[in-house]
């Protein structure tokens, strides 16, 4: 799930450091400075990278970090029993029925949202606009016009959504269903094969319609448009398309063990184009984690110090 030196908007890291310096919490003491910190690992880009950087500013506060590798589900059992001492990036569609269990019971605790604008839907290389005139409005895809244009010898005369990979799971099929929309979801082979695709359309302005999320490395590279997605009708929110919560998740002991560092893992924030561009680095370039994040905080002092600052001056 995804060169450090880039144009970013200055205001932004300017106002985002204000912010969170205008919020942070009273000074704490730096606690048990002796036990290093174990972060989770989880499988997936995008999380290594937030956890990398977590390690980093926790670091230079003063305390040691381990980082633990950890699978998604399993890792709330650490986190429960104190094996593992906190976790960076959890996605709240993909928690399963452990995660609500284990907050009920106090074992953890939600500390926050990481900060990444997440999305998940149908998406387009932005060239469609022209094609589909009426999009984002997801009425667009009724228009013959735009059928026409995405219709293939596979799903004649409907036109072609591009969807998940079959063992990922998708509800793109029902909502086309409920929406009576002339489209056709054809499972994609691999991620690797919607990211083929999806280049492919953009060199030749060849008209596509995909299943997709954010943040994800591509998006460093092709900028996209979502659809604003078709009504759900189902009563069950999990059975519909939106964007889920990324959220920061400790051990329940965690801020007794670390209060300096609690509070400097609640005001822990990545910003998205931040992580698609450092995924890029990772995936596409070929870079190792480790340097991408210290590429990252070599250059952004100005963000991640107001946290240091805030819980313990």
């Amino acid at each position: 799930m995804r060169k450090i030196s880039k144009p970013r908007a200055a205001t932004s890291a300017i106002a985002l450091a204000a912010m969170l310096a205008a919020g942070g919490a009273s000074a704490a003491e730096l606690g048990d400075v002796d036990t290093p910190i174990k972060l989770a690992v989880l499988e997936w880009t995008g999380a290594q990278l937030s956890t990398q950087l977590a390690g980093m500013v926790l670091t230079k506060a003063g305390y040691s970090v381990e980082y633990v590798p950890a699978g998604s589900f399993p890792q709330y059992s650490g986190l429960s029993d104190g094996t593992l001492s906190a976790t960076i990036e959890i996605w709240s569609n993909n928690v399963g029925d452990i995660y609500p269990r284990a907050l009920e019971a106090g074992d953890i605790e939600n500390i926050g949202s990481l900060g990444l604008e997440t999305r998940e839907g149908w998406a387009y290389p932005k060239f469609m606009e022209q094609i589909c005139p009426g999009l984002p409005d997801w009425t667009a895809l009724q228009d013959p016009a735009c059928v026409t244009a995405l219709t293939t010898t596979d799903t004649l005369p409907n036109g072609r959504l591009l969807d998940y990979p079959a063992d990922w799971g998708s509800r793109s099929g029902e909502i086309i269903a409920d929406n009576a929309l002339p489209l056709t979801a054809i499972p994609a082979g691999s991620e690797g094969a919607m990211l083929a695709e999806l280049r492919a359309a953009e060199a030749t302005q060849s008209p596509l319609l995909l299943m997709f999320w954010a943040p994800h490395h591509v998006l460093s590279e092709i900028k996209v448009g979502w659809v604003d997605m078709p009504p759900c009708t189902s009563d069950d929110p999990d059975d519909c398309i939106q964007p889920p919560e990324v959220e920061k998740v400790v051990w329940s002991g965690f801020k007794d063990k670390w209060p300096a560092g609690y509070e400097i893992l609640k005001q822990f924030q990545v910003m998205s184009p931040d992580q698609e561009r450092m995924m890029a680095a990772v995936l596409e370039k070929g870079d190792s984690l480790e340097d991408v994040a210290a590429g990252w905080i070599a250059e952004n002092q100005d963000v991640w110090q107001p946290w240091l600052d805030a819980a313990l001056d």
